[in-house]
């Protein structure tokens, strides 16, 4: 598949293929349309929308924290300021989230940014073989697998949200 040339793709081509992950790279979909949600990421893809892995920047007492959901999973920021132990845990503005990742709200990447960020992953993800996440541009994404994510990002495993279904969990 051809890929447009576009320097955030690059960015987060030339990353995977650091961390030994070229089957990632290989696999970067620059789709026909954003897909700035899970549920349009999922469609495009032919994915559920629990195996799309969002990145979402909060500020956590001032500092980033990237938190990748399952696209099925709203954040919950009480349980986010519990688990990385802060006291507040708010929405970061697009300014924000471009000055600490470099890249726009709808095409984070989980990787590629200009120092690593404090990284939460959603255990939910654990359960799809393959979880497609953000390329550093609205319009693409790559596959990667549960394990991979954690990795890559040394992200923390954790429960991060409440399933859209099952408001228990």
């Amino acid at each position: 598949m051809s890929t447009p040339e576009h320097r955030g793709v690059t960015a987060i081509a030339d990353a995977l293929r650091a961390a030994g992950l070229p089957e990632a790279a290989a696999g970067i979909r620059f789709l026909d349309d954003d897909v700035r949600t899970a549920a349009a990421a999922a469609e495009a893809i032919g994915v559920p929308v629990g195996a799309i892995a969002n990145s979402l920047v909060f500020v956590a007492d001032g500092a980033p924290l990237l938190v990748l959901t399952s696209g099925d999973h709203r954040a919950d920021t009480t349980r986010l300021a519990a688990l990385v132990g802060v006291t507040e845990v708010g929405k970061a503005t697009p300014a924000f989230v471009r000055e600490h990742t470099g890249q726009a709200i709808g095409g984070v990447a989980p990787i590629g940014h200009p120092v690593p960020l404090r990284t939460l992953v959603d255990s939910h993800l654990e359960r799809y073989p393959v979880v497609w996440a953000a390329a550093g541009h609205p319009k693409s994404v790559f596959p990667t697998t549960y394990a991979d994510l954690v990795t890559l990002t040394g992200g923390t495993a954790a429960r991060v949200g409440v399933e859209e279904d099952d408001p228990s969990s």
